[in-house]
């Protein structure tokens, strides 16, 4: 299978599951929404959900993401970065968090003050995978 192909099925995607690694070793799966494009993969989370913690305590990531036939899937490894925590309604993670929105959903949000006061109340953050191997079957 090619890198092209592979990222093929994420870029036609936007739910994908992705697993890190609890303290006891096994893996923690979470499905999130996300944004991919070649070697970058983001999405949006919240500061205390158990993914962020692990990925605080061990960098290293997964994503799974099924073809939209269903007939394949990929599979990209990397290492997490997190972004702050949005504290401002006008900071630039929220900027960001607002680009990722826009590039899931493909449309506006049809409130976006409402939008950043949620982000900054809910303690969001971005997750950034920067893939370092993929690997899947497309049929």
């Amino acid at each position: 299978m090619s890198d092209d192909q592979l990222w093929g099925v994420i870029a036609a995607g936007n739910l994908g599951t992705v697993a890190t690694i609890k303290k006891d070793g096994r893996p923690q799966l979470s499905d999130v929404s996300y944004i991919g494009q070649p070697g970058l993969i983001r999405f949006s989370t919240r500061t205390s959900l158990a993914k962020v913690h692990n990925l605080r305590r061990d960098p290293r990531v997964s994503i799974k993401v099924t073809a939209p036939d269903g007939y394949g899937y990929a599979v990209a490894e990397g290492t997490a970065e997190l972004s702050q925590t949005a504290w401002s309604l006008d900071d630039e993670v929220v900027e960001e968090l607002i680009e990722i929105y826009r590039l899931i959903a493909g449309k506006e949000h049809p409130d976006w003050d409402d939008y950043r006061r949620a982000m900054v109340a809910d303690g969001r953050l971005i997750v950034r995978i920067r893939v370092e191997h993929l690997y899947g079957w497309v049929q």
